[in-house]
């Protein structure tokens, strides 16, 4: 069955609306939102009730060792849905409190290395999430020795024990501008991990496509807010 994941992006407690990785932009879900009137992620999960949530807590992402804005809020997300959570892990310690409060730990090019990535997958097989990270046709990273070319990654990656591979493309985040079968498909060719698409997602006819081409789920907002995307399909 192909997954659809329902995306909180939380600061400072409040589910924001997620809009092209220019983080100091967002804005309050509930203001754009055509099926919650609270931009309160336990009131969101309540009222959506999705079988899997996505978590990017962006006060971390940010800003290192801020959890204890967030932390409490996601915990109680987690007991009312499977949750993921990119907390901005950068050393493998990082993913000890987290693996506490959800199942999977995600590991963002952005803020992990690759020695983090092998030595937590490891650790911990099964529970890790990678996210390759996009902006502006680039991998987001700070590690001399991650590749360029998203291929590369999923190449290393394949000798790994991990849950999933996100590629998370930042510069379709809540731009609705469609997904890139022909780039996605050349990742499912190689990837010995599931896939999920993270940026871009429309509508049904998108995920149809994604399913099409081998990719096993899509993290998905402003889809589900604007109603493009039924919300019985991450029910």
């Amino acid at each position: 069955m192909f997954r659809i994941i329902f995306v909180l992006d939380i600061f400072n407690r409040t589910v924001v609306h997620a809009q092209g990785g220019d983080r100091s932009e967002y804005k309050p879900v509930h203001f754009s939102s055509r099926i919650c009137n609270s931009s309160d992620a336990k009131d969101i999960v309540k009222t959506v009730k999705p079988r899997e949530v996505y978590i990017a807590d962006l006060n971390n992402l940010e800003n290192i060792g801020k959890r204890e804005k967030n932390f409490e809020l996601i915990a109680a997300v987690a007991d009312r849905a499977e949750t993921m959570l990119d907390p901005g892990i950068m050393k493998p310690e990082d993913a000890e409190d987290v693996l506490e409060i959800v199942h999977t730990a995600i590991l963002g090019t952005e803020t992990a290395s690759l020695e983090t990535i092998k030595e937590l997958a490891n650790k911990y097989p099964g529970r890790i999430t990678v996210s390759i990270d996009k902006k502006n046709g680039k991998i987001l990273t700070t590690d001399p020795e991650m590749p360029e070319e998203p291929v590369e990654i999923v190449t290393m990656l394949n000798e790994l024990e991990l849950k999933d591979i996100i590629i998370l493309d930042l510069d379709r985040v809540g731009a609705s501008t469609g997904v890139d079968s022909q780039f996605l498909s050349k990742i499912v060719s190689i990837s010995k991990h599931n896939l999920l698409l993270g940026g871009g997602v429309r509508n049904v006819e998108d995920i149809e496509a994604l399913e099409k081409i081998g990719i096993k789920g899509a993290l998905v907002a402003t889809a589900l807010h604007n109603t493009s995307i039924p919300l019985e399909l991450v029910q």
